[in-house]
Protein backbone atom coordinates (compact mmCIF):
# COMPACT_ATOMS: atom_id res chain seq x y z
CA UNK A 1 0.00 0.00 0.00
CA UNK A 2 1.40 3.17 -0.63
CA UNK A 3 -0.16 6.26 1.47
CA UNK A 4 0.99 9.85 1.07
CA UNK A 5 1.73 11.68 4.20
CA UNK A 6 0.68 15.45 4.49
CA UNK A 7 0.50 18.02 7.38
CA UNK A 8 -0.89 22.09 7.87
CA UNK A 9 -3.31 22.97 5.09
CA UNK A 10 -4.49 25.56 7.31
CA UNK A 11 -7.28 26.50 4.67
CA UNK A 12 -5.60 27.17 1.80
CA UNK A 13 -7.65 25.88 -1.03
CA UNK A 14 -5.04 26.60 -3.56
CA UNK A 15 -2.18 24.41 -1.73
CA UNK A 16 -4.77 21.43 -0.97
CA UNK A 17 -5.37 21.42 -4.71
CA UNK A 18 -1.79 21.01 -5.21
CA UNK A 19 -1.64 18.32 -2.85
CA UNK A 20 -4.13 16.52 -4.31
CA UNK A 21 -2.92 16.87 -7.58
CA UNK A 22 0.46 15.11 -5.98
CA UNK A 23 -1.40 12.49 -4.72
CA UNK A 24 -3.75 11.26 -7.91
CA UNK A 25 -0.22 11.71 -10.04
CA UNK A 26 1.47 9.75 -6.81
CA UNK A 27 -1.45 7.12 -7.49
CA UNK A 28 -1.37 6.66 -3.84
CA UNK A 29 -3.89 4.02 -1.92
CA UNK A 30 -4.71 6.26 1.05
CA UNK A 31 -3.73 10.40 2.14
CA UNK A 32 -2.86 10.36 5.95
CA UNK A 33 -3.33 14.10 6.97
CA UNK A 34 -1.49 14.98 10.24
CA UNK A 35 -3.95 18.04 11.34
CA UNK A 36 -4.28 21.75 11.15
CA UNK A 37 -6.97 21.24 7.83
CA UNK A 38 -8.81 24.37 8.12
CA UNK A 39 -8.23 27.30 10.12
CA UNK A 40 -4.97 29.03 9.72
CA UNK A 41 -4.19 29.69 13.68
CA UNK A 42 -3.54 33.01 15.54
CA UNK A 43 0.21 32.84 14.90
CA UNK A 44 0.30 32.44 11.58
CA UNK A 45 -0.22 34.97 8.57
CA UNK A 46 -3.20 34.43 6.36
CA UNK A 47 -2.56 31.72 3.53
CA UNK A 48 -2.56 32.06 0.07
CA UNK A 49 -6.41 31.38 -1.32
CA UNK A 50 -7.65 30.84 2.40
CA UNK A 51 -10.98 29.41 1.67
CA UNK A 52 -11.89 27.02 4.30
CA UNK A 53 -14.65 26.03 2.63
CA UNK A 54 -13.62 24.94 -0.56
CA UNK A 55 -11.02 22.80 1.58
CA UNK A 56 -14.02 21.18 3.24
CA UNK A 57 -15.42 20.16 -0.82
CA UNK A 58 -12.09 19.11 -1.97
CA UNK A 59 -11.47 17.00 0.85
CA UNK A 60 -14.89 15.55 1.17
CA UNK A 61 -14.71 14.15 -2.26
CA UNK A 62 -11.81 12.14 -0.80
CA UNK A 63 -13.27 11.00 2.27
CA UNK A 64 -12.67 7.17 1.29
CA UNK A 65 -9.52 7.74 0.87
CA UNK A 66 -8.53 9.96 3.95
CA UNK A 67 -6.86 9.41 7.44
CA UNK A 68 -6.51 11.98 9.96
CA UNK A 69 -5.17 12.68 12.75
CA UNK A 70 -6.36 16.17 15.38
CA UNK A 71 -3.88 19.44 14.66
CA UNK A 72 -4.01 21.64 17.46
CA UNK A 73 -6.10 24.44 15.10
CA UNK A 74 -8.89 21.39 14.74
CA UNK A 75 -12.09 21.55 16.40
CA UNK A 76 -15.66 20.06 16.82
CA UNK A 77 -16.64 22.57 14.69
CA UNK A 78 -14.45 21.75 12.04
CA UNK A 79 -15.53 17.66 12.02
CA UNK A 80 -19.25 18.98 11.85
CA UNK A 81 -18.04 20.20 7.93
CA UNK A 82 -16.13 16.99 7.41
CA UNK A 83 -17.40 13.41 6.69
CA UNK A 84 -14.34 11.86 7.48
CA UNK A 85 -12.96 11.59 11.64
CA UNK A 86 -10.32 14.00 12.34
CA UNK A 87 -10.05 14.36 16.17
CA UNK A 88 -8.33 11.37 17.28
CA UNK A 89 -5.55 12.47 18.75
CA UNK A 90 -3.17 9.86 17.40
CA UNK A 91 -2.52 6.60 15.06
CA UNK A 92 -1.28 3.88 14.92
CA UNK A 93 0.22 2.26 11.50
CA UNK A 94 2.29 -0.81 10.80
CA UNK A 95 5.16 -0.78 8.37
CA UNK A 96 6.13 -4.47 8.26
CA UNK A 97 8.11 -4.71 12.18
CA UNK A 98 7.74 -1.21 12.64
CA UNK A 99 4.96 0.83 14.80
CA UNK A 100 3.96 4.13 13.09
CA UNK A 101 2.61 6.49 15.51
CA UNK A 102 1.18 9.33 13.82
CA UNK A 103 0.60 12.83 15.55
CA UNK A 104 -0.23 16.25 15.13
CA UNK A 105 3.24 17.14 16.97
CA UNK A 106 0.87 19.62 19.64
CA UNK A 107 1.54 16.91 22.41
CA UNK A 108 3.51 13.89 20.99
CA UNK A 109 6.95 14.83 20.13
CA UNK A 110 10.60 14.41 20.28
CA UNK A 111 10.54 16.73 24.07
CA UNK A 112 7.76 14.16 24.84
CA UNK A 113 7.82 10.91 23.02
CA UNK A 114 4.81 8.14 22.71
CA UNK A 115 5.58 4.72 24.00
CA UNK A 116 7.90 3.57 20.99
CA UNK A 117 10.23 0.71 20.86
CA UNK A 118 13.81 0.34 19.04
CA UNK A 119 13.04 1.30 15.43
CA UNK A 120 9.36 2.33 15.70
CA UNK A 121 8.69 5.52 13.66
CA UNK A 122 7.38 8.84 15.56
CA UNK A 123 5.35 10.87 12.46
CA UNK A 124 3.96 13.96 12.90
CA UNK A 125 3.50 17.69 11.82
CA UNK A 126 3.08 21.12 13.40
CA UNK A 127 6.34 22.61 13.28
CA UNK A 128 5.91 23.23 9.36
CA UNK A 129 9.93 21.62 8.79
CA UNK A 130 10.41 18.78 7.05
CA UNK A 131 12.62 16.30 9.08
CA UNK A 132 13.20 12.51 7.61
CA UNK A 133 15.64 11.02 10.20
CA UNK A 134 16.96 8.08 12.07
CA UNK A 135 17.72 9.16 15.20
CA UNK A 136 18.66 5.72 16.88
CA UNK A 137 16.12 4.37 18.94
CA UNK A 138 13.55 6.25 16.22
CA UNK A 139 13.13 7.52 13.24
CA UNK A 140 11.72 11.07 13.10
CA UNK A 141 9.53 12.17 10.23
CA UNK A 142 7.50 15.40 9.45
CA UNK A 143 6.65 16.33 5.76
CA UNK A 144 6.58 19.50 6.54
CA UNK A 145 3.78 22.19 5.88
CA UNK A 146 2.09 21.54 2.51
CA UNK A 147 1.00 25.75 2.75
CA UNK A 148 2.94 27.69 4.96
CA UNK A 149 6.54 25.95 5.56
CA UNK A 150 8.74 27.26 7.99
CA UNK A 151 12.78 27.65 7.53
CA UNK A 152 12.83 28.13 3.73
CA UNK A 153 11.38 24.55 3.65
CA UNK A 154 9.18 22.85 0.61
CA UNK A 155 6.33 22.76 0.63
CA UNK A 156 5.97 18.95 0.58
CA UNK A 157 4.64 15.59 1.91
CA UNK A 158 6.22 12.30 2.69
CA UNK A 159 4.97 8.93 0.76
CA UNK A 160 5.05 5.44 3.30
CA UNK A 161 5.68 2.44 0.39
CA UNK A 162 7.66 -0.27 -0.07
CA UNK A 163 10.31 -0.52 2.85
CA UNK A 164 10.91 3.80 2.21
CA UNK A 165 9.70 7.21 3.23
CA UNK A 166 10.59 9.89 0.57
CA UNK A 167 10.58 13.36 1.13
CA UNK A 168 8.76 15.37 -2.01
CA UNK A 169 7.88 18.77 -2.80
CA UNK A 170 4.65 19.32 -4.64
CA UNK A 171 6.43 19.43 -7.68
CA UNK A 172 7.23 16.15 -7.10
CA UNK A 173 11.14 16.59 -6.36
CA UNK A 174 12.25 14.38 -3.94
CA UNK A 175 14.35 15.57 -1.28
CA UNK A 176 15.06 12.94 0.60
CA UNK A 177 14.83 9.39 1.18
CA UNK A 178 15.01 6.84 4.07
CA UNK A 179 14.88 2.84 3.95
CA UNK A 180 13.11 2.00 6.86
Amino acid sequence: MKIMIASDIHGSALYCRKLLEAFDAEKADKLLLLGDLLYHGPRNPLPEEYDPKAVVAMLNERKQQILCVRGNCDGEVDQMMLEFPILAEYCILSAGKRMIFATHGHHYNENSLPMLQKGDILLHGHTHIPVLEDRGDYILANPGSVTLPKQNSVRGYLLLEEGALTLKDLDNTVEQKLFI
